[in-house]
Parts: structure tokens; C-alpha cells; sequence
């Protein structure tokens, strides 16, 4: 019985776009927009791509950006719904945005 493939996945800063990529056996599968301010990454926009939906690879993105974010020193502002579901249900990435901005995002305090 033939196993399936472990398809190759890796997520990459593309600073002159703005914006993280996860790639999928080289392939853009996704994106995760930002803008950054002195002291905080916003990440506006987050798309994963029709034929790659459905296969966790979303979160993975968002992970990993916001693991890149926090490692450079950012807090995040989650304006996003993908990112902002993400951080709402994860502690550990909801003390990275800043106390000022959790009641205007709907977020525990």
C-alpha cells in the first residue's frame, strides 16, 4: 500500500512585500500581510490559497509569523480574523499585543 508524500512546507519573510509566504513544495500556498510601526507588526490580511485550504496550513502560517514577529521584538496587532481566532484562543501569543489594543480588538484582557 503506497504511503502519501510529506510535502515539503516552508514559511519565508518577503520584507518587499510586506508579508510573510508559506510555500508548499515551492509553491506559494498562502500569505500573511503586516505593516509595521515603531513597536508593532498589524497583520491585515491573511489568505490561504483555494487548492491548499482544508490541510491546517493556515495556522501553520500564522504560527510561524508570529513566532518571526515576537523573535524580532514586535508586538502584534491581530486586525486579520485568521490571525485574530489565532491569538484569541492561544495565551501564549496574546501577551504579544499590547495592553492598549486588546478592548479595541475584542480581546481578553
Amino acid at each position: 500500500m503506497p504511503s502519501e508524500s510529506i510535502k515539503t512546507m516552508e514559511v519565508r519573510k518577503n520584507t518587499a512585500l510586506d508579508r510573510f509566504e508559506l510555500l508548499v513544495e515551492g509553491v506559494v500556498a498562502g500569505i500573511a500581510a503586516y505593516q509595521d510601526t515603531a513597536n508593532e507588526r498589524a497583520f491585515v490580511h491573511t489568505e490561504i490559497y483555494p487548492q491548499f485550504e482544508g490541510q491546517g496550513y493556515g495556522r501553520k502560517l500564522v504560527q510561524m509569523a508570529l513566532d518571526t514577529t515576537r523573535d524580532e521584538g514586535y508586538g502584534i496587532l491581530p486586525l486579520c480574523p485568521m490571525v485574530h481566532h489565532f491569538v484569541e484562543s492561544r495565551p501564549e501569543y496574546l501577551v504579544l499585543v499590547p495592553l492598549w489594543s486588546r478592548q479595541r480588538l475584542n480581546l481578553p484582557q
